[in-house]
């Protein structure tokens, strides 16, 4: 006799930069193992390793690497709060004291928050202008592995990012370009491009909880945890 299958519920929620519906599952014995060693490991590698195999065995209907980052957090903790709990305990040491403070996070509690001044649109002259798009898991891989070169892989990423260009009524995907053509055409951009295109990362949407607690000393301080952290408590 075969043993039973368990049925697992599905959810449904919106993502953060479009609304759009996705569907997923809690995670089981085998995506939570998946979760602990990547925990245990402290490499940031293995944690986003972790999160493609755990968000795309939990939502398999979807593209995990055309995923925004953010939203792709934003689904992780979703999928935490439903298999196990919306509630994180977790120990940090305070800078001053260096003694350990227990804190609680509500998954609920989490905000997205994008600066005032955040756009997409980039201008270079009075008729053209780029688009941008938020970077995926495999931008961010590259920022975790930067050791030689960063400022040319940090530049591969932006350029990466930059969606397409529209010049009056003309939209151009830069997908449709070689690497090449895409490099020649971006180093033609006015000066202070370079500085704008910065500002659009800098300022795009995070996840981010923050709170409050008092030392040993009976300081209060403040707590601030942003993206993919808040997953790995």
């Amino acid at each position: 006799m075969a043993l039973p299958k368990i049925d697992l519920p599905l959810f449904e929620l919106n993502l953060p930069s479009d609304d759009s519906v996705v569907k997923y599952r809690p995670f089981t014995v085998k995506e939570e193992k998946i979760l602990l060693v990547a925990q245990e490991s402290k490499d940031p590698n293995q944690m986003v390793l972790a999160m493609r195999q755990i968000a795309t065995n939990c939502c398999p209907d979807i593209s995990i690497d055309e995923l925004a980052m953010f939203d792709l957090e934003y689904i992780m903790l979703q999928i935490r709060s439903k298999s196990i709990d919306n509630k994180i305990n977790f120990t940090i040491n305070d800078p001053d004291t260096n003694n350990p403070v227990n804190l609680e996070l509500d998954i609920d509690e989490i905000d997205l928050t994008t600066d005032e001044s955040h756009t997409k649109e980039i201008t270079i002259s009075d008729e053209m202008y780029l688009m941008m798009r938020y970077p995926r898991l495999n931008e961010v891989s590259v920022f975790l592995n930067v050791v030689e070169n960063p400022t040319e892989s940090l530049f591969d990423v932006m350029i990466a990012c930059i969606d397409c260009v529209v010049a009056g009524d003309e939209v151009q995907k830069l997908e449709d370009f070689t690497k090449e053509e895409v490099i020649q055409f971006v180093e033609t951009f006015p000066g202070g491009t370079i500085d704008a295109i910065q500002k659009f990362f800098e300022t795009m949407p995070k996840l981010r909880f923050k709170s409050t607690y008092m030392n040993s000393e009976g300081e209060e301080k403040e707590v601030l945890l942003e993206g993919t952290e808040t997953f790995f408590l």
